[in-house]
């Protein structure tokens, strides 16, 4: 969504920008042109392979971009360090890197066999096979239930239970069979892979996903300069409903505008592209000003 990113989050000549989840670098690369020659971009991801990859891409920026492998959750912090006491711009693409999902080893599909891990900061100690080896059958049920929406949540986990006792999960393909033998028999044949609830589930407990945007939600407002924007993307329902409700909030309040009314999604010609792109909804504000606020966008 690059058009739409650019179009809400309107950087400037001389504006500094976070890109929470600079990921590979895809946006950043969109945006730096914008703030030329004056301007600054703050790139932050707790993937160190991907903040690798990002410094590479973004080469001919070097001087306006620092690069910081941080949680998003942490930008207050970040900022502080940085010296940076508020900013024109913050971006956060949640969810997965194709990077992250097209390797194997890091364990986020169960497309190609993998070790359970799917930590986006591999220095942290928690991984999706510790939560699955160890936690008890209610609360696997419950991480299936609140981040994967999953109707056999208890049935699922139930079973994992049962497996472990006998053979430890250790696997992405283990796990992802285990999944589709648990199901109901007319279930393991839809579109959707029955494991895909389950994985996405793991992948945000382990990370911590909806903690990390509940705390940076609170702190938008302390962040951002007057008529400084903020744009959001997220995959999951669950996320998106925490988005519309503390942008809500806020323009309640009176601390911003909201830009969007209802969430932008992409094009059919993105999707298309990148089916992966398809549940992706976008939300942004504008930080209110006593001088005025920048002009808002219309509704697409």
């Amino acid at each position: 969504m690059g058009s739409e990113v650019l179009r809400y989050l309107n950087p400037r000549p001389g504006a500094t920008i976070v890109d929470g989840t600079v990921g590979t670098g895809g946006h950043s690369l969109l945006i730096l042109p914008h703030v030329l020659p004056t301007g600054r971009l703050v790139a932050i991801d707790r993937d160190q392979t991907a903040l690798q990859l990002a410094r590479k891409r973004l080469t001919e920026f070097i001087p306006q971009v620092t690069f910081v492998r941080e949680n998003y959750r942490n930008l207050s912090a970040v900022l502080k360090d940085l010296r940076i006491p508020r900013v024109d711009g913050v971006l956060l693409d949640l969810g997965m890197s194709s990077l992250q999902v097209d390797c194997a080893e890091r364990g986020f599909s169960f497309s190609k066999e993998g070790p359970l891990d799917m930590r986006m900061d591999s220095g942290q100690e928690a991984t999706a096979e510790a939560l699955i080896n160890e936690l008890r059958a209610d609360e696997l049920a419950m991480i299936f239930e609140t981040f994967g929406e999953e109707r056999f949540a208890k049935r699922i986990a139930s079973r994992i239970v049962s497996e472990r006792r006998v053979h430890p999960m250790t696997t992405t393909i283990q796990l992802a069979r285990l999944v589709v033998e648990a199901v109901p028999p007319r279930m393991r044949h839809g579109r959707l892979h029955p494991a895909t609830r389950i994985f996405q589930a793991l992948r945000m407990a382990v990370n911590d996903e909806v903690g990390a945007l509940e705390g940076v939600l609170g702190l938008v407002s302390e962040l951002l300069n007057p008529g400084g924007r903020a744009v959001i993307i997220t995959f999951h329902s669950l996320e998106d409903r925490l988005v519309k409700h503390a942008f809500a909030q806020g323009m309640r309040d009176g601390a911003w505008t909201v830009l969007t009314k209802k969430p932008v999604r992409p094009s059919e010609e993105e999707v298309a592209q990148n089916p992966r792109a398809r549940s992706a909804k976008l939300r942004a504000i504008e930080q209110r000003s006593g001088l005025g606020a920048l002009g808002t966008c219309p509704e697409p």
